[in-house]
């Protein structure tokens, strides 16, 4: 599995002597337990007004009780630190592009890439922009994680991880944290969920690498009429054009102006609700003419492994997704709204999200905080969840956030028009732990810096250069424009969200979140349900013939694909009370058409599609939607690409008794994907074949680090292709002088699995199983990886743990068809569920666990549980939160502690 540099980093050998003495102490008198949280008892914390009280129940979650929004935030700052120090300011030294200074020269890779972007810069204008209330609470959370760091002293004492990374970091002291460093945090979130970056940067080097032919092929449009996209016609059309002189957003920035050519709504596709004030434009092609299609997180692999140095922290590459659904009371036992929410990000030790719960003890305008969730150590507030009034999940909007610039650059010039404007240049250093320090100049456009100065693949795709969807002799630089380089209030969101109380505060928070853009499914205690799409979305027009805005990279000199502004957030999709009392947002298309225009890659809609077929069996059937059953669903590994293919495979003529005893297991497969069982011998074969399959059919015609990844793109294309037994796909370029027909490629395929899997498993078919291929491997985000000594591995990670699920399957146990391994490169990160009757009847369960800290008892804990699909009693009440307590700590102002 690919894992970024960042998270790669060699460890040098006089380390391995400190974890050898490290693992012995820990197993002696312990020296892991010097970090552990205290949990009971009192603490005096600087700052505090009054009592705080922290409640831990067996799994370790705090809930957090306080008389004062500051008091609550500071307390929620010192408890976080607490469990994830190290992961907090491990995240704040990459967002901040000083990862370096943490762990010497293997961050230096990393550094360069955030430092180019700026991510703190941005952070840094946004602080001031924020409502005095948020930067009050981010002011206390800061002033809570300080007073651990004070309380700690000593770098040894807050994590193991100092004491293995002391050699490459000698004299590292920790710094106290500020507010920027939490608002840094959220551009780490939003470059992972960017959009279709990898998308247009593949598709850009592609150009000149295969046919226009092959190249419109690899893009498959969405399957609009098979895979239901979010919203229905009748659910949501556009009401007009959006042509307002601002956005109605608070705090964002730039003009709203019509949407340019290429965005108006297909006629067939609308049914006579085409905007009349819209302007008319080409079309947007033969192949993308039905919906604005793709699928950003099934963007092909290698772009990813190409990437190396730029870092993911939530996740990035294929599959980084989510699933969620909300039904309303009239399909439920209990008569109230249900709402899930299982956000496919990366696989780490610890994991991503936080566990906790803030209550105000009296709910009101001075303290309107009752709420519980998942959080990120080094955030305030709840990012996932529900207060006492509205649930909400998010999974991933993946609208087109991005767009690379050719850029005609002369020294510190770039080419405007028909003269070269100076550019933005600034030198940054870098300083290395252990090593020297290092220089690097940043330059920057008016569309965004220059990254082919610091990211592989954009400089290749500068080489050459596309323009008008045809490969040139002429280079350029490239430069990237991204929203989430425009500041905004998306710090203050969480807040918002945290104390709405209905449907109208729910939507005042979306107004606020600029990047990254999120479905945002919505329930209430009351009954209602709802969905809204927020977020910055470019309004720009396409540079290249015949399709869709941002398809391409466009020419940094003309200013006729400059953007122009922001959809308004009035004109975005929303949806309240739809009449089917159903909605499933799991990264497919937003609506049909394509005005406003989100995107043409978006996921193609196998997961979401099948989500709402089971929904709508059980519905149709008459038994009502109970938590536990929202729960079983989350489970699903039944793959729907699998009926499509399955009769391909069974009717192929092998010849030979060793080949068909494997072809044989597939007739009585049922298409699922367990780890173990009678079904899982098929399961592994199955997608042994479809590797192969893809192997011989994209990949030998791709570069190597851009082959087809198996999720879904991968899945419609070669659904696709199986009707088009002619395509040149089909034909296996690495044997030159013969042309393969489908069925040969398919009888090679299966062969071909056949033989992988006796020299892996067994010759014996029946000793096959799908989990001793496809396992989770949870490692520590820096002390992880075949670069670490497995000594150290050991003690900060997990040992490979076979699953269930995988890639574009409900239980999204994704795994990378580009590489060499079925190994999990990204899972559910959590999973919820939500019951809007009885919130202490709601259930959620998490990666690792609430510590981060090897050896303690929390550390890891909820792992098997998630592994099995199990979930935990969620309390909320307070009578629930109190009778499910196991541990109370006093937290007291400091002339009031002893």
């Amino acid at each position: 599995m690919s894992r970024p540099v960042w998270q790669r980093v060699t460890v040098p050998v006089v380390a391995i002597l400190v974890v050898v003495s490290v693992a012995a102490a820990v197993l002696g008198v312990g020296l892991a337990r010097r970090s552990f949280a205290q949990v009971s008892g009192e603490l005096r914390i600087p700052g505090l007004t009054g009592e705080v009280e922290v409640l831990r129940d067996g799994l370790g979650v705090p809930q957090i009780y306080a008389d004062t929004p500051e008091d609550l935030f500071r307390a929620q700052g010192f408890v976080a630190a607490q469990d994830r120090f190290f992961q907090m300011d491990l995240r704040r030294h990459v967002v901040s592009g000083r990862l370096a200074e943490l762990v010497g020269q293997g961050g230096v890779e990393t550094d360069k890439v955030i430092r180019t972007l700026g991510w703190r810069r941005v952070a840094e204008q946004e602080l001031p922009m924020l409502d005095p209330v948020a930067r009050g609470y981010l002011q206390a959370y800061s002033a809570g994680v300080n007073a651990y760091i004070e309380e700690k002293g000593s770098p040894s004492t807050m994590g193991l991880e100092y004491a293995v990374l002391a050699p490459s970091a000698p004299g590292y002291r920790v710094e106290p944290w500020d507010p920027v460093d939490s608002l840094a945090w959220l551009k780490a979130m939003a470059w992972d969920l960017r959009g279709n970056y990898s998308d247009e940067l593949a598709r850009g080097r592609l150009v000149g690498k295969v046919s226009l032919s092959q190249l419109d092929e690899l893009y498959p449009d969405y399957p609009v009429e098979e895979h239901p996209p979010i919203l229905s016609l009748e659910e949501w059309a556009p009401k007009r054009a959006s042509g307002a002189p601002g956005d109605s957003r608070g705090g964002t920035s730039g003009p709203v102006v019509a949407p340019a050519p290429g965005q108006t709504v297909d006629p067939a596709d609308r049914a006579g609700l085409v905007d009349p004030v819209a302007p008319p434009g080409p079309a947007l092609g033969p192949l993308r003419n039905s919906l604005a299609s793709g699928d950003a997180q099934d963007a092909l692999a290698g772009t990813g492994l190409a990437m190396a140095a730029v870092p993911a922290l939530v996740g990035s590459g294929e599959g980084i997704g989510s699933n969620s659904w909300v039904v309303s009371g009239e399909h439920t036992e209990s008569g109230r709204p249900l709402i899930a929410n299982d956000p496919h990000l990366a696989v780490s030790q610890p994991g991503v999200w936080l566990q906790t719960g803030l209550h105000c003890r009296v709910v009101g305008p001075q303290c309107p905080f009752d709420v519980s969730g998942f959080t990120f150590a080094g955030y305030p507030g709840v990012i996932i969840g529900h207060n006492q009034s509205i649930a909400w999940a998010f999974t991933n909007l993946d609208p087109d956030v991005t767009d690379f610039f050719l850029e005609d650059v002369r020294e510190d010039r770039v080419l405007r028009g028909d003269e070269y404007a100076p550019m933005d240049v600034r030198t940054e250093t870098i300083k290395v732990a252990g090593g020297d320090d290092v220089t690097i100049t940043v330059r920057e456009t008016g569309h965004g810096p220059i990254v082919s100065d610091v990211i592989a693949p954009a400089q290749e795709l500068g080489e050459d250069a596309p323009l008008d969807g045809v490969e040139t002799s002429n280079d350029y630089e490239v430069s990237l424009a991204w929203t989430a380089l425009e500041p905004s209030r998306t710090g203050e969101a969480v807040f918002t969200l945290n104390a709405a109380t209905d449907w109208e505060g729910f939507r005042d928070a979306a107004r606020l979140f600029a990047a990254p853009s999120q479905n945002m499914l919505y329930a209430d205690t009351s009954g209602n349900i709802g969905y809204q799409a927020p977020g910055l979305v470019p309004v720009r027009s396409s540079a290249t013939h015949g399709t869709p805005p941002g398809y391409y990279p466009a020419p940094g000199w003309d200013n006729a694909y400059d953007w122009r502004g922001y959809v308004d957030f009035e004109d975005l999709p929303w949806a309240y009370n739809p009449a089917d009392g159903v909605i499933v947002a799991a990264n497919q298309a937003v609506v049909r058409g394509t005005t406003p225009f989100l995107t043409v890659d978006s996921d193609k809609g196998y997961r979401s599609t099948r989500i709402l077929d089971l929904l709508t069996a059980q519905i149709e059937a008459g038994t009502p939607l109970t938590v536990e059953a929202m729960t079983q669903l989350q489970l699903d590994d039944r793959n729907p690409f699998a009926e499509v293919l399955v009769p391909y495979l069974t009717r192929i003529d092998l010849g030979n008794e060793f080949y068909t005893q494997a072809q044989r297991l597939l007739d009585e497969w049922d298409l699922t994907a367990p780890a173990e069982g009678e079904q899982s011998a098929a399961a592994a074969y199955f997608y042994a074949v479809y590797d192969n399959l893809l192997e011989t059919v994209l990949d030998d015609e791709l570069p190597p680090d851009l082959g087809a990844s198996g999720h879904s793109r991968s899945m419609l294309l070669l659904q696709e292709l199986l009707d088009r037994p002619d395509s040149a796909w089909w034909d296996d370029r690495r044997t030159p002088g013969v042309v393969e027909s489908r069925d040969e490629v398919i009888r090679t395929a299966m062969v071909g699995a056949r033989d992988d899997l006796t020299r892996a498993l067994s010759k014996d078919v029946d000793d096959w199983s799908w989990g001793e291929l496809h396992q989770v491997r949870l490692e520590h985000e820096v002390l992880g990886g075949e670069a670490v000594p497995a000594v150290v591995r050991g003690i900060f990670g997990q040992d490979p743990q076979p699953v269930s699920g995988g890639s574009s399957l409900v239980n999204a146990m994704n795994w990378d068809a580009s590489t060499d391994s079925f190994e999990v490169t990204s899972a559910p990160s959590m999973r919820m569920v939500v019951d809007l009757s009885d919130l202490d009847a709601s259930r959620w369960v998490d990666q690792t666990g609430t510590s981060g800290h090897p050896f303690h008892p929390h550390w890891k804990d909820q792992t098997r549980a998630w592994i099995e699909g199990e979930t935990y009693a969620w309390p909320f009440t307070r009578t629930a939160v109190k009778d499910a307590a196991e541990e109370t700590l006093t937290l007291l102002p400091a002339e009031q502690a002893g």
